[in-house]
């Protein structure tokens, strides 16, 4: 039975504490008035315009004609100046919401593609895994709360952050908007919450009866069990496969919601199930460096770097299909979504698309090089770290726009997430043995050889 170390639970709880402080820290310095934000702005600039009066001082003797343009035209800059400190204003105070979001949906979907990867292994009756199903058992534990606490903050942003994240949940937007207002049927606050109630209920229930039949087998006498697991895994791929497209369009793809793409559900899709199979991977590493899980073998380890490598190819020609169809179709209300993140955040936005294809498809493309720990660790922390920046520039340029960067809010919100992930995950596998001990496939697993 795994025991969490002392250390180990030090490390998350203080990553929880540091992470915690630095959230509030970043929400209370938010609330800058147009004041601050205006002195911020001059700070910034270093009074660089200063020298403009100087200059435009002897056309002040002008004509009546000259001087009613030059009115006209300082009503215009003093015009264009407001609107600019209103706009990074407003930025200001919606990105501590988004990095918080951005964060905690991060870490929800990796638990989220965990538990599809675990359901698929028991509906294709798979051979490889069973001595990894109890790593994957532990890492899904942390779905309940992630993906609560992501819906939580979502309607806290309507409710006391003026609608931070979710423009369509202002409701002077949607009268001036006919484009959403004809998507009210769907897009809106209460629907929103239901059904992701209705979403995180399902994929509950599925993780609470699979890890009950697979503890009860434990101590089976047949396999009864296994063979409900298997049920009620082939039902549940079904009910997540429009869930999860329907979570996908709901918990991101509105934060734009003149935006879509028949595709993105999808594509989410196969960024939470490279995340998935690399936290399993990573895990899987850790526990078996501390002597507990003695039978995985490096053809383990081989198939879940394959399964890393796969599922990038598949995310990157998802990503390749939907860019390439919308540029070269060129509409206005698709494009748009492309031009903003290519002008506005050009280093995350192409930098993610060398993390998540072109780093692994270098590294994991050998097949010895899957079998070699310290490889797949190094490639794991790489492909994290990417698609949790595909997350970021999935939400950022709708929030904040062109006012982003990563500081504090960003940081903290990452420590605060990954130590509650740590604590509930390695709390999770202590509940019971790592090794299933009556699965049909046990010995299989334990002989397994690629």
């Amino acid at each position: 039975m795994y025991t969490i170390s002392n250390r180990l639970k030090l490390v998350s709880i203080i990553l929880m504490v540091v992470g915690a402080l630095g959230v509030g820290y970043s929400f209370m310095s938010s609330n800058k008035s147009f004041e601050e934000v205006e002195h911020m702005l001059a700070e910034e600039s270093h009074h660089g315009d200063g020298h403009g009066e100087t200059a435009s001082h002897g056309e002040a003797h002008g004509n009546d004609h000259d001087t009613a343009e030059s009115h006209g035209s300082a009503h215009g800059e003093v015009d264009e100046h407001t609107k600019h400190v209103e706009h990074v204003m407003h930025a200001v105070h919606k990105r501590p919401w988004a990095a918080f979001y951005i964060a905690a949906f991060f870490f929800m979907m990796i638990a989220l593609g965990v538990l599809a990867f675990y359901a698929i292994q028991y509906a294709a009756q798979a051979g490889w895994s069973p001595l990894v199903l109890r790593v994957m058992e532990g890492i899904t534990a942390y779905l309940l709360p992630g993906a609560l606490i992501v819906l939580f903050i979502a309607a806290l942003s309507h409710f006391i952050g003026h609608n931070s994240i979710f423009v369509w949940m202002d409701p002077e937007v949607v009268a001036e908007d006919k484009l959403i207002q004809g998507k009210t049927g769907w897009l809106n606050v209460w629907g929103f919450i239901i059904r992701g109630l209705v979403f995180i209920g399902g994929w509950s229930l599925y993780r609470y009866f699979s890890r009950k039949f697979s503890i009860a087998q434990d101590n089976a006498d047949d396999n009864k069990n296994f063979k409900k697991t298997f049920r009620i895994s082939a039902a549940f791929l079904v009910f997540f496969i429009y869930t999860e497209s329907m979570m996908s369009w709901d918990w991101i793809m509105s934060v734009d919601p003149h935006w879509f793409s028949t595709l993105f559900g999808w594509y989410v899709f196969a960024g939470m199930m490279v995340c998935g199979v690399t936290t399993i991977a990573l895990i899987t590493l850790y526990l078996k460096g501390k002597g507990l899980l003695p039978k995985v073998n490096d053809s383990h380890l081989h198939d879940l770097a394959k399964f890393m490598f796969a599922f990038s190819i598949f995310w990157t020609y998802l990503w390749f299909s939907q860019f390439m169809l919308i540029w070269y179709s060129n509409i206005p209300e698709e494009v748009t979504y492309f031009i903003t993140r290519i002008e506005d955040y050009k280093l995350p936005f192409f930098g993610m698309l060398a993390m998540n294809f072109v780093f692994p498809l270098l590294l994991l493309m050998n097949s010895d090089y899957k079998r070699v720990p310290w490889f797949v660790v190094m490639a794991g922390i790489v492909i994290l770290a990417g698609h949790y920046i595909d997350v970021f520039n999935m939400i950022m340029p709708a929030t904040v726009g062109d006012q982003w960067y990563i500081g504090v809010p960003e940081i903290c919100s990452m420590l605060f997430f990954a130590g509650l992930f740590i604590f509930i995950v390695f709390t999770a596998l202590t509940k019971a043995p790592l090794e299933p001990k009556r699965n049909p496939f046990i010995k299989e697993s334990e002989h397994f050889h690629y």
